[in-house]
């Protein structure tokens, strides 16, 4: 990997075990990510998407843990004489619990939750969960703390920052309260930012204000943006490169173009031709994928696609084997056997 690397993510499994059996929410994925990137994850709910940005910043919830894999943490610091030094830190066998995870969790790799109304703690105001953050993380007083955190909040867009301070989270709209979210995550200044569906829950005007908020601060800070969604629209708007998920793996990887304008693999190709497209005649059905994602606990032999794809070929497509990433482009990588050799 080259310099730009941040953070590589090597055959990762993170299982959850559990009395009806063992589900494989994370069943070796791999992938990395460039600094001062976006790199899009896309796929169905229940693909492993959110499990994987938990394994990375080691918060997942047992009885789930991960059984093999690495994630190296490309970190980068200068030395006394100014040159630039990298750290090759392994997260994977870090203490979930211990100091060194700790002090990269919220300082260099932060998280925006999902749904920041059960995120954020309803007992506790806006401002004592954002300084809470930058206490733990740097070793300025309390009166520069809470500056730091009406700082963060005027930067991220928020009116009258030093009344939310004190404003507890269901006095705050959806969108201010995803603003506060955003605030807090970028409080410490992260190298990576992991948005996990960040906005699910708002109208289009609000998501589009959040989008570019974003972008924004990227550029601002530096940082890399991890962004996990099943809107793929937002994801030709947001990202760089793209990882398309399936049961807990990457079947297809590669730039936004080489998704967007040749997918190659048949769960991509539908993800795309579902979306709603402008001037579809109203009494025109959606494109939609047949069937379901197959139940955790019983996921197909071979290809785990083939039971819902459109082009499975008994004669071309191996039912007890997955074929390996086949590198199909320049920055574009399949894992179909429509492409072996």
């Amino acid at each position: 990997m080259g310099d730009d690397t941040l953070l590589e993510v090597k055959d990762l499994r993170t299982y959850f075990f559990l009395h009806e059996g063992t589900v494989r929410a994370v069943d070796g994925a791999s992938f990395a990510l460039r600094r001062q990137r976006t790199l899009g994850v896309v796929g169905e709910s229940g693909c492993g998407k959110s499990v994987t940005s938990q394994s990375i910043l080691r918060i997942v919830p047992p009885p789930g843990r991960i059984v093999s894999g690495q994630i190296v943490y490309h970190r980068q610091h200068r030395n006394g004489s100014g040159s630039t030094l990298t750290e090759d830190l392994d997260l994977t066998r870090m203490d979930p619990d211990g100091d060194e995870i700790r002090a990269i969790r919220g300082k260099e790799i932060a998280m925006i939750f999902q749904e920041p109304m059960t995120s954020f703690s309803p007992v506790h105001t806006i401002g004592a969960q954002i300084m809470e953050a930058i206490t733990l993380h740097s070793r300025a007083g309390k009166g520069e703390v809470r500056e730091r955190a009406i700082e963060i909040l005027q930067r991220v867009g928020m009116p009258r920052p030093a009344q939310v301070l004190d404003s507890y989270p269901h006095q705050l709209s959806g969108g201010m309260r995803q603003r506060a979210m955003i605030a807090m995550a970028l409080s410490c200044q992260p190298s990576l930012l992991i948005a996990d569906e960040p906005t699910t829950a708002l109208d289009v005007t609000t998501e589009a204000q959040i989008l570019e908020l974003m972008k924004r601060l990227q550029g601002e800070l530096g940082m890399a943006i991890m962004y996990i969604t099943h809107n793929l629209g937002v994801i030709a708007e947001m990202a760089d490169d793209v990882v398309v998920m399936y049961l807990g793996k990457e079947v297809e990887l590669g730039d936004v173009e080489s998704i967007f304008y040749d997918p190659r693999h048949p769960y991509t190709r539908a993800l795309l031709q579902s979306i709603p497209k402008v001037g579809r005649k109203s009494r025109m059905r959606l494109e939609a994928i047949e069937g379901m994602v197959p139940d955790p606990y019983a996921i197909p032999k071979g290809c785990p696609f083939h039971t819902r794809c459109k082009d499975y070929r008994p004669d071309v497509c191996n039912p007890d084997e997955e074929q390996e990433f086949i590198q199909v482009g320049p920055k574009h990588w399949v894992r179909c056997w429509r492409y072996a050799r």
